[in-house]
């Protein structure tokens, strides 16, 4: 099943039996902020907000959250709010961590350091879930932040991560696209033959339940029309629901591109650690956060 919008993740998580705790790193961000009180309003996000006192109860203040249910652990200047996020995780007070005011390495560094007890097995992966007006279903693409110049194995990693992501919210067996330049493996370019080793892999031995198709140009993925004019035989062609990008730039840049141009609305989170993230920009609407933690409720009871 193929998801339209946002509207059923929303609903999944309102079918929790109760609120996800969701620990707020540096919470002196307004949208961050309108987007996680939402979420309690809609009654599956229960905010514990990290940071400054000084900063965060004006903003609550002009905002009209100050009376909404809330807990504060005020930091000090200096502190590492991150880091103090971190540690109410590990002493089972959150079940959701979700960037505010804080730059997104001083966020993470603290999930990717082994002795804080957050990491798993699994590599740690940000995907976005995208809607545009022109494209018929959510599509999801990673890693968008975590991973710069994935290998081979790490790719695995994401295209496992991914498809786990995307049936966890409603999808059976998702086509997966390797995204190259080119469609066509071309020795100079280490992601087309990466690509094709990784479908070769994939077609003895599954790396996860998917259709997955690569190397494929962005055109081809997004478009069926552009696959007839180019006599790209490929069934799925404008119906790919997840996006596996070569490098963090060029998933980077495709996002901001979707979201700028193409009306795009998104949402996202890191999978890989003991519980979901919510990692958004201060700069998205708090759309984008009620979404992003709507996204990690659904995915609290399968991660």
């Amino acid at each position: 099943m193929a998801l339209n919008n946002f509207d059923s993740i929303v609903e999944q998580a309102k079918q929790l039996p109760q609120p996800k705790r969701v620990i707020i790193a540096g919470a002196d961000a307004e949208n961050i902020l309108l987007g996680a009180f939402a979420a309690q309003q809609a009654g599956f996000a229960s905010p514990i907000l990290v940071g400054e006192r000084e900063k965060i109860q004006p903003l609550l203040e002009r905002l009209g959250l100050d009376r909404e249910p809330h807990r504060l652990v005020a930091t000090q200047v200096g502190d590492n709010v991150s880091q103090i996020a971190v540690d109410l995780v590990n002493q089972g007070e959150g079940d959701i961590l979700m960037r505010g005011n804080t730059q997104t390495r001083e966020f993470l560094l603290p999930l990717l350091v082994p002795e804080n007890g957050l990491r798993t097995d699994r590599l740690l992966t940000h995907i976005d879930l995208v809607t545009m007006p022109d494209y018929p279903r959510v599509i999801a693409i990673g890693d968008v932040t975590v991973t710069i110049e994935p290998n081979l194995q790490q790719k695995k990693q994401i295209i496992q991560n991914m498809v786990d992501t995307l049936q966890a919210v409603g999808y059976e067996q998702p086509n997966i696209a390797l995204l190259s330049m080119v469609e066509k493996v071309a020795f100079h370019m280490k992601d087309t033959i990466e690509a094709q080793e990784l479908v070769k892999e994939h077609s003895h031995h599954p790396i996860a339940p998917c259709h997955l198709v690569g190397p494929i140009a962005y055109d081809l993925i997004m478009s069926k029309e552009a696959a007839r004019l180019k006599g790209y035989d490929c069934p799925v062609c404008g119906e790919f629901d997840g996006i596996v990008v070569p490098s963090l730039l060029a998933g980077n840049l495709v996002v901001k591109c979707w979201q700028m141009h193409a009306h795009a609305q998104t949402c996202g989170v890191v999978i890989g650690a003991k519980v979901p993230v919510a990692l958004t920009s201060r700069s998205d609407a708090k759309e984008v956060s009620f979404h992003s933690l709507a996204f990690c409720a659904a995915l609290g009871q399968r991660f």
